[in-house]
């Protein structure tokens, strides 16, 4: 299988250019259902097979799942700050780095599941509610040109929690442990 393959199997992030209400829905099912599809995924792996890195010079099955657990943390606190502030700008952080510290190279993935099911249930909860005029509210991330709109951040939340499943999956098909 080629790199780019590798990197992207579900290919590259696309933001949309005008998500519906029902686009939203769906959207929002998948990081609802996240959570449990990755528990699914992982709950038989060995401690070997979730040191095994998805590919070459890639984050190991336990790093993904800790930079998942990162990630969807900050992207909920990111959209509590557009819903109570005007166009916050937010913090990015150096997830490579984070990747490589000690919890996220050793720790049990058990709390990082765990933050997943209770980040995922709240940020749901708070998604379903919001109105059209919220979805729209902004905040800056310092490495975009343009606001990121809190509906374009479901999108792309949505899409990364199938990009990293599927870094597992492809994995597990390859290595046939299914």
């Amino acid at each position: 299988m080629n790199i780019e393959k590798l990197k992207y199997p579900i290919g590259k992030f696309k933001k949309s250019q005008n998500l519906t209400a029902e686009d939203l829905s769906i959207l929002i099912q998948k990081i609802e259902s996240l959570p449990k599809r990755l528990l699914i995924e992982v709950s038989d792996l060995s401690e070997k097979q979730l040191d095994t890195p998805y590919r070459e010079d890639g984050w190991s099955i336990r790093q993904v799942i800790h930079h998942l657990a990162d990630s969807h943390m900050n992207s909920f606190i990111r959209i509590k700050l557009a819903l109570t502030e005007e166009l916050p700008t937010i913090k990015p952080y150096k997830e490579e780095l984070w990747a490589v510290l000690d919890d996220s190279l050793n720790a049990p993935i058990r709390p990082s599941l765990q933050i997943l099911e209770g980040v995922h249930q709240r940020w749901v909860i708070l998604l379903n509610k919001m109105s059209p005029a919220e979805m729209k509210k902004v905040f800056k991330h310092p490495d975009f040109d343009e606001p990121v709109k809190i509906e374009d951040a479901i999108e792309m939340y949505s899409w990364h929690g199938e990009h990293h499943l599927a870094h597992i999956m492809t994995l597990k098909n390859f290595k046939n442990w299914n």
